[in-house]
């Protein structure tokens, strides 16, 4: 081979490698499009024999009561929740550190007013941007946090691409997973740190939150039990970070399943009136289009919040038909006062079907094939159900088990405000039922509906009469004594078809699915539970949805519970 030869065949060489090196990268930058998102849980288990609550003294422990289970006194599942803010994975708001403006302090401000229930829904989302501080685990005396420094994030940056508004920066250490555990072991989740018997979570220094307040970041997330570091820096970080108007999860855990960017991450929680923070569900999507879909709609505020502020003071519960059958109300409970914030720490006591809640099969279903010793007025309906709809089946799908993906997808948005008023006085107490053709009718006009999307029922309902008190009678009591018609409500036909249309998840912004004829009602979560189904209830602003949106909806990750508080939103 001459030197010309040679040169020909160096330059084909080059050629071929630098073909090959695009073709990997294109391949690498392309890798996703086309598959199917997969949903990923960040969420730590709420559970009383786990350490999921602040351990000092006076925090309020986790409690869970199955206030009612299937048998002759109740067809449903009933349980109640006593729990706090500070409970399990769960979110930060700037009034955790910031006061309120009037109070004219040091680190009063606007954010002061920034509670869980006025932060925008947009906040909530973004790009998962994770900082791989693995390193610093355990790398700390007894008692003391090992600190993640601006360092650890400019070392991310020059890895990836620089951090942004839009983004979700989540600190990776796998504290929570290495340490989350039941009750003893699970003490060095928190509890042998504060006692100085195990080495400190890492945490970002107030530095780093200031570097990142710069830089536009307003969202953050840590794999530790707190976004403060032990001993003395816990609050110091909070403000750094807070007064910049940010907000965060405390106890994710699960981050080594996301990439270093590109995921969509969240989280949604309950929305409390006056919330200085708030348990809350966090999860990620990975994976095809949607991920960068909804990122963007977060980065450009294109969000609609559907969930109802909770408050004691709205009726936000069933109060039953007949005296004794109510649900527990939802009660606020102070237990330690914070002088500078002039603010009550506080937590609930609530139904688990409290605001937007989730109904899981195991709502309406035993778990087993027992024998079950109804009423023998529900014996009646049973009968009468299963010779029409078939068997009533049995779960054990409590709310921990109910997959992310059943209650988030495309919004299909049917509209029945025509039942309204349709059924004459002589006939309540009873709630208009929602018929298959209106579906059909809806898919004739707009395109049949796909599986995997969200059904949401608008019936106005909500909006209309979700009143203070003493004006809240309208919601539930007047229907369920037979003074006012109930609100449209699906029934079980309605359920069997959407089934077969490839349908999980069904939703509404009436109070319930159910209506207010206990029979038919009962049949409506029969057929739901029966076909592996899931109810998302009392939703508001549904007349805000846009023709194409995204539906997300969360509960909060209680072991064996039968509902389940969270929040929805809309992504567009």
């Amino acid at each position: 081979m001459n030197r010309a030869q040679a040169n020909r065949a160096a330059c084909l060489l080059v050629r071929g490698f630098l073909a090959m090196t695009t073709f990997v990268a294109v391949a690498h930058t392309n890798r996703g499009a086309g598959e199917e998102p997969v949903f990923v849980d960040h969420s730590l288990l709420i559970a009383p024999d786990y350490p999921c609550t602040w351990p000092s003294e006076p925090f309020p422990r986790f409690a869970i009561v199955h206030a009612r289970t299937i048998g002759p006194e109740s067809a449903f599942n009933v349980d109640t929740l006593l729990i706090d803010g500070n409970t399990g994975t769960q979110l930060d708001v700037p009034p955790h550190s910031v006061a309120r403006p009037e109070l004219n302090r040091e680190k009063s401000g606007p954010l002061g007013l920034a509670y869980t229930d006025t932060i925008e829904p947009w906040q909530f989302g973004g790009e998962a941007c994770v900082v791989d501080v693995r390193t610093l685990l355990d790398q700390a005396p007894k008692g003391v946090s090992p600190l993640v420094t601006s360092e650890h994030v400019v070392a991310f940056e020059q890895q990836h691409r620089p951090v942004r508004f839009g983004d979700v920066v989540l600190f990776r250490s796998d504290y929570s997973d290495t340490y989350y555990r039941p009750l003893p072991e699970g003490r060095r989740f928190i509890a042998d740190v504060l006692d100085r018997k195990a080495p400190g979570y890492p945490d970002p220094d107030p530095d780093c939150m200031e570097l990142l307040g710069k830089r536009g970041v307003l969202t953050l997330g840590t794999d530790s039990a707190s976004m403060g570091p032990l001993p003395d820096l816990a609050e110091p970080t909070h403000y750094a970070g807070l007064k910049h108007g940010m907000i965060w999860t405390e106890g994710a855990t699960n981050l080594k399943a996301l990439p270093s960017t590109g995921a969509f991450y969240c989280l949604l929680g309950p929305k409390h009136a006056g919330g200085p923070y708030g348990e809350g569900r966090a999860f990620s999507i990975v994976g095809g289009d949607l991920p960068q879909r909804l990122i963007e709609a977060c980065k450009n505020k294109r969000a609609i919040d559907l969930s109802p502020t909770l408050s004691p003071n709205m009726p936000l519960t069933s109060p039953g038909i007949g005296t004794g059958n109510h649900r527990q109300a939802y009660l606020k409970i102070d237990f330690l006062y914070s002088e500078y914030l002039d603010m009550w720490h506080h937590g609930h006591l609530m139904d688990a079907m409290t605001g937007t809640h989730l109904v899981p099969p195991a709502y309406a279903l035993p778990p087993d094939s027992a024998p079950v010793a109804y009423a023998p007025e529900v014996r009646g309906w049973l009968e009468e159900y299963e010779q029409r709809y078939g068997p009533r089946g049995v779960s054990s799908l409590t709310t921990e088990k109910v997959p992310l993906e059943w209650t988030c997808g495309e919004a299909r948005v049917i509209d029945v405000r025509s039942l309204v008023g349709s059924t004459p006085p002589t006939r309540w107490p009873v709630s208009p039922e929602i018929t298959v053709e209106q579906v059909q009718a809806y898919e004739e006009k707009t395109g049949p509906l796909r599986k995997g999307d969200v059904v949401i029922f608008q019936t106005g309902y909500n909006d209309g009469k979700l009143l203070p008190s003493p004006d809240g009678s309208a919601l539930w009591q007047a229907p369920l004594a037979g003074k006012a018609e109930g609100w449209p409500a699906p029934g079980p036909d309605v359920v069997v078809y959407l089934k077969e249309k490839g349908i999980r998840c069904i939703a509404s912004d009436a109070p319930d699915l159910g209506g207010v004829d206990p029979r038919r009602a009962l049949m409506t979560y029969w057929a739901l539970g029966s076909r592996d189904m899931v109810g998302v209830e009392f939703l508001v602003n549904v007349d805000t949805i846009p023709q194409e949106a995204y539906f997300l909806f969360a509960a909060i990750k209680v072991r064996d519970c039968h509902g389940g508080p969270g929040r929805a939103i809309v992504l567009h």
